[in-house]
């Protein structure tokens, strides 16, 4: 059967940094309380004049450049900002990278929204009607958060981080295992901007000044995401013919530390076979496992031959997992 084979990763970061510290001096929060309760250090912001399809540029470039191509015959954005609500913000992404007539098109899961890309792509090489996918996560998720809301400006970063699959063999280095893909429209309301679509331009309820920000009902979200996480995994795992002892790296949607620690206890894996890269960019939501990969990769985290587990849980609410083998230096 044709898999879908990693074949270039890159991803990219804006260069404005906000501290801890920096959020302290103007919110009622210290540097200790981000750090206890979410592991964060720091996130990375857009500035002014700075879009999402600029992050995803980007980083869309230095996975094409990792791969040493310059041509991609598909191209899947998973985002929560786009550019506008219409049209979607992939096909102009596809053109800044200079690929003509290329279909591209978005997908919105939240947090889960890259693991939904990689099974559409996935999917698409499999049945041979793309040989090379460009998958890219890319968020400003920092635009969608009230500047003094200290929960969720201590939490959100942006960013984008991609992979380029092409059509392979899936026993060889680097093909995707079955992505395993949930959901659940009864938790719409766990996380969510209620304001910008339908229900507000409609009338179907009354939208007050704080619907237009991000909002989280964070103690039930990190019940949900703990066994969600968990129970996606194992069975992503079971379905690649692993055991969940055999992991090495297990690479969780970087939203908490205390998630992460959860996930890894429920799967019987030590913490340091946690791939964790929030403690410097915080949650970027859909572009938060390519931006951990892509840092794990260029810091020697991820060795060939390594058994990674990926597994996200977002809004939607939505969740999903799926496993590779790190394929060598020289193939990606």
């Amino acid at each position: 059967m044709t898999a879908a084979v990693v074949e270039g990763i890159g991803g990219w970061l804006p260069p404005r940094v906000v501290t801890n510290d920096e959020l302290a001096a103007r919110l009622d929060t210290s540097d200790e309380w981000i750090r206890t309760r979410t592991g964060i250090g720091a996130r990375h912001v857009v500035s002014d004049g700075m879009t999402t399809s600029d992050l995803a540029v980007r980083a869309g470039a230095n996975a094409l450049k990792s791969a040493g191509t310059d041509s991609a015959d598909m191209v899947i954005l998973a985002t929560t900002t786009p550019d506008r609500p219409c049209p979607a913000t992939a096909p102009e992404v596809a053109h800044q990278l200079g690929l003509a007539g290329c279909p591209a098109f978005d997908v919105a899961a939240v947090c889960t929204g890259f693991l939904y890309a990689l099974a559409a792509a996935s999917g698409l090489i499999g049945t041979g009607a793309a040989g090379r996918v460009l998958v890219i996560g890319a968020e400003a998720f920092s635009t969608l958060v009230h500047p003094e809301d200290r929960s969720s400006a201590a939490v959100f970063g942006d960013g984008a981080g991609a992979l380029l699959l092409r059509a392979g063999d899936e026993e060889e280095p680097g093909a995707l295992g079955p992505v395993v893909l949930g959901s659940d429209g009864a938790l719409s309301d766990l996380i969510t901007v209620r304001a910008g679509g339908t229900e507000e331009r409609t009338g179907v309820r009354p939208m007050e000044a704080q619907d237009r920000w991000f909002s989280m009902r964070g103690r039930e979200v990190f019940g949900h995401a703990v066994t969600r996480m968990t129970q996606a995994a194992l069975s992503a795992v079971d379905q690649a013919g692993w055991r969940p002892a055999e992991v090495d790296r297990l690479v969780g949607h970087q939203a908490n530390l205390r998630i992460l620690h959860a996930v890894a206890e429920q799967l019987d894996l030590p913490h340091d076979r946690l791939v964790v890269h929030l403690d410097q960019v915080g949650n970027t939501a859909a572009a938060s496992i390519p931006l951990a990969l892509d840092h794990a990769h260029a810091t020697g985290r991820l060795r060939p031959g390594d058994r990674v587990a990926l597994t996200a849980f977002g809004g939607g609410a939505t969740w999903g997992a799926t496993t590779l083998t790190w394929p060598s230096p020289a193939a990606v």
